[in-house]
C-alpha cells in the first residue's frame, strides 16, 4: 500500500509552503523514513527553459527552498539539479538556474548547485523498452533521489509529473535521440516508466500551487490549483493528481503503462489518501489538450483505413512567424532535422516530422501552434 499525501498551500509565501510540505512529510512517516542524516540528497527539479516563476513551467524556487530547507535542517546536504532541454553544458546549467530563480534560493539555503555534466551509460536489463540509460552522472553520486515535478499538462503525453520528471537524468541533447527513436507515443511514454523505475526515487513532490492547462509543459497557461502532493511513489501520485484536474489516469500513456507494468492498480485500491480527500480539491474544468498522436487509432479501425488515417490525419506543428524570434530552438530540437529556418524563420518538412512537438515545448515565444483536422476530434469519442 502506496501513500499520496495532498496538502494545502494558497500562494507561494514560504511560510505557507514550508507549513504544506511540513504536513506532507508527517504524513508519509517523516523524513527519518527515507532518508539518514550525513546523506547527499539531489532534488530532481523540473527546470525544462529559461522561464520566470510565475509562468508556471519549472518548479517554483520558493517550493525548492522550503523543501531543500527541511533536508538541510534534518542533516542531509541538499544538490539541486536538472538536465534541461538544450546543450548539457555549465553555460547552459547556469543560465537555466539562474532564469528560473534556482541560483538565488540555492544561494539563501547554502545548496549545492549541480554543474557536473559527466554523462555514464548504465545498463538496465530489467527495462521493456531502453536495456541501456545515457544518465546524467550526479544520479549516481548521491545517496538519495527526490523528484520535485510541475503539475502541467503535455500536448505530447497529456500530463507531465513525477514519472516523466525523471527523463530530466537525461542528458540534455541526447532526450533528442530517445525521442527519433521512439516516435510512437506510447513507446516513448513507456520508456520514460523504464527511466524512472531505473533512477526510483525515494520520495516524490509536485508543485501544484499554480500549474499548468492547456497547450502544455511550456506553452499552455498558469491555472491555481493550491495544492501540494507528495508521495514515496512517483506513479500513484500522478495518478491521483491527474484524477484531482479531471483526467482518467488510463488516458495518460505513462500512467497506463504503469498499470500494465503492475506498478499500480487502475482503481488505486492500492493507495491509501492522506490529508486532503481527492473529491475536495478537484479542480473544475481544467484545460486538458487532446494527445497530439493518433496512434491510438491502431485496432480500432479496419486495417485498410489505419495507413490512409495515420498519413493524412496526423497533428502537425504550424509556426507563427510573427511571433518568432529567429532563436533557431527548434531546429536544433527537433529529432529527425525536420525544420529548416529560411530568412531566420522555422519551416517544417512534414514528411520527416515524428510529431513528437519537441519545437512546441522548446518555443520561447509560444511561436509554434499544434493544429489537427476535426476528424481526429471525432475518432477521439468513438
Amino acid at each position: 500500500m502506496k501513500t499520496v499525501a495532498i496538502t494545502k498551500s494558497i500562494d507561494y509565501e514560504y511560510d505557507n509552503v514550508r507549513r504544506a510540505l511540513e504536513e506532507s512529510v508527517f504524513y508519509l512517516g517523516g523524513l527519518d523514513k527515507y532518508v539518514k542524516k550525513g546523506q547527499r540528497v539531489l532534488l530532481k527539479l523540473n527546470l525544462l527553459m529559461k522561464k520566470k516563476p510565475e509562468e508556471a513551467v519549472t518548479t517554483h524556487p520558493i517550493f525548492v527552498k522550503a523543501l531543500g530547507d527541511l533536508l538541510t535542517e534534518f542533516g542531509c546536504e541538499v544538490i539541486v539539479g536538472d538536465s534541461p532541454a538544450g546543450p548539457y553544458t555549465v553555460k547552459h546549467l547556469e543560465g537555466i538556474y539562474r532564469a528560473c530563480g534556482i541560483e538565488d534560493i540555492a544561494n539563501e539555503g547554502g545548496f549545492i548547485l549541480n554543474k557536473n555534466i559527466e554523462v555514464i551509460e548504465e545498463d538496465y536489463p530489467e527495462g521493456e523498452v531502453i536495456k541501456k540509460i545515457d544518465l546524467i552522472k550526479i544520479v549516481k553520486e548521491v545517496d538519495v533521489v527526490i523528484s520535485v515535478s510541475k503539475l502541467k499538462t503535455h500536448g505530447m503525453a497529456v500530463f507531465t509529473g513525477a514519472v516523466k520528471n525523471m527523463f530530466g537524468v537525461i542528458p540534455g541533447l541526447q532526450k533528442v535521440d530517445y525521442h527519433f527513436k521512439m516516435p510512437d507515443v506510447h513507446q516513448f511514454c513507456n520508456m520514460l516508466v523504464d527511466v524512472c523505475s531505473f533512477v526510483k526515487p525515494t520520495l516524490s513532490f509536485m508543485d501544484g500551487i499554480i500549474g499548468m492547462e492547456g497547450e502544455g509543459p511550456s506553452a499552455g497557461n498558469p491555472r491555481e490549483v493550491g495544492l501540494v502532493l507528495a508521495s514515496e511513489s512517483p506513479y500513484h501520485l500522478d495518478a491521483v493528481a491527474a484524477k484531482i484536474i479531471g483526467i482518467n489516469p488510463v488516458d495518460i500513456p505513462s500512467v497506463r503503462s504503469c498499470i500494465e507494468r503492475g506498478f499500480i492498480d487502475e482503481n488505486l485500491v492500492d493507495c491509501q489518501i492522506k490529508g486532503l480527500l481527492i473529491e475536495e480539491c478537484k479542480v473544475e474544468k481544467f484545460k486538458v489538450p487532446s494527445m497530439n498522436s493518433i496512434h491510438f487509432i491502431k485496432g480500432r479501425v479496419p486495417v485498410f483505413l489505419e495507413n490512409i488515417l495515420m498519413n493524412t490525419l496526423q497533428p502537425k506543428p504550424v509556426f507563427v512567424h510573427k511571433d518568432c524570434i529567429g532563436c533557431r530552438d527548434c531546429e536544433v530540437s527537433c529529432p529527425p532535422d525536420a525544420i529548416t529556418m529560411i530568412n531566420n524563420k522555422p519551416y517544417v518538412d512534414l514528411k520527416k516530422c515524428i510529431r513528437c512537438f519537441c519545437c512546441q515545448e522548446l518555443c520561447p515565444k509560444k511561436a509554434v501552434l499544434i493544429k489537427r483536422k476535426k476528424l481526429v476530434d471525432r475518432l477521439l469519442r468513438m
